[in-house]
């Protein structure tokens, strides 16, 4: 009888795992972080695993390519490039294949990021006008395929940096506004936020100095950011704060510029720019600003990275079996 019993429900698990075998999936993904590198010459888009590993180049155009942000689902890189003599917004498929123009400005496009819902791409745009002596910029957003271009900002002074919020309803950004303390570089940038649809403005910062290039979390509860408190433009550090501008702390301390922060999916590392080596390299490092680490190593200048993790991804180079129906994970 006890025979029986073992048999039925060997049988049984047989056709249970044959009937789930296409909902099996080998996780062995790497998460990997766009950046650009001037390796070649001039500024190109490369992509790597998140350990540094497989750089590859995806770009190869003589002019400039720079500024990436990941589509939501991994498939396509937005990224800013001179290729037409002035700077557009362009999206490529992720292995740097079918680029296509998603603006067409007689000026300049450039600084964006893609909605986490990936319906819409926020960006800056000048409109041709020299405003208080200086070239300024607007926050605009746009659909994906770069229809319904929308200007949200309407600034007189200058607002660069869009970074959506996690639930795509907010964008934060860098803005030079009237009431900033000034440098001798003029108004200092501060971090602001704003609604998707251009209301409900909110000032998050108030520093002598200047912060700017803010980085969303992805569970929406932090904005990391880079600030130069030790002097105008000469020495910027990564900084991370709550949503409301609270619990400002800084996470680098280093005399070598650390710019442009970008999250992780799960929010426990963040990936920037340092110049702490003689030229701009990429890092990692904890959320907590722990186990800094230089990823890319290389002698020519490596900046601007974007952080991508599909759902399957894994940060460390192991395999996992995922049996979804069993809701089980076996270490291979």
């Amino acid at each position: 009888m006890q025979r029986r019993y073992n048999l039925t429900h060997l049988i049984l698990a047989i056709v249970v795992a044959l009937g789930l075998t296409p909902l099996m999936i080998v996780v062995d993904t790497q998460a990997q972080i766009a950046f650009v590198s001037q390796r070649d010459g001039n500024p190109e888009i490369y992509v790597m695993d998140d350990n540094g590993k497989n750089q590859l180049r995806l770009t190869n155009n003589r002019d400039d390519d720079w500024s990436p942000s990941w589509s939501p689902d991994g498939k396509h890189i937005a990224f800013a490039s001179q290729r037409d003599g002035n700077s557009e917004i362009y999206v490529m498929d992720a292995d740097g294949r079918n680029p296509q123009n998603l603006t067409n400005n007689p000026n300049e496009d450039k600084y964006l990021s893609w909605s986490p819902d990936g319906e819409r791409i926020a960006f800056s745009s000048w409109d041709g006008e020299v405003k208080n002596f200086v070239i300024t910029f607007d926050i605009y957003v746009m659909d994906a395929d770069g229809g319904n271009q929308l200007n949200l900002t309407n600034n007189p002074f200058d607002d660069r940096h869009p970074s959506w919020s996690a639930d795509s309803e907010r964008i934060a950004f860098a803005s030079a506004r009237e009431g900033h303390f000034r440098s001798k570089f003029g108004i200092t940038d501060e971090i602001y936020v704003i609604d998707a649809d251009g209301g409900n403005l909110q000032r998050l910062t108030k520093n002598r100095k200047n912060d700017w290039q803010p980085s969303w979390s992805p569970d929406g509860e932090r904005i990391a950011f880079s600030s130069d408190r030790k002097g105008d433009f000469e020495n910027f550090e990564i900084y991370v704060m709550d949503t409301d501008g609270g619990n400002q702390q800084k996470l680098t301390n280093h005399r070598g510029d650390d710019r442009s922060p970008s999250w992780s999916l799960d929010g426990e590392r963040i990936t920037f720019s340092s110049r702490r080596d003689g030229n701009f390299d990429i890092y990692v490092m904890d959320a907590d600003g722990k186990n800094q680490l230089n990823i890319t190593n290389n002698r020519h200048d490596d900046r601007y990275p974007s952080w991508f993790n599909s759902p399957f991804s894994v940060s460390a180079p192991s395999k996992k079996f995922t049996m979804w129906g069993w809701l089980k994970q076996v270490d291979r």
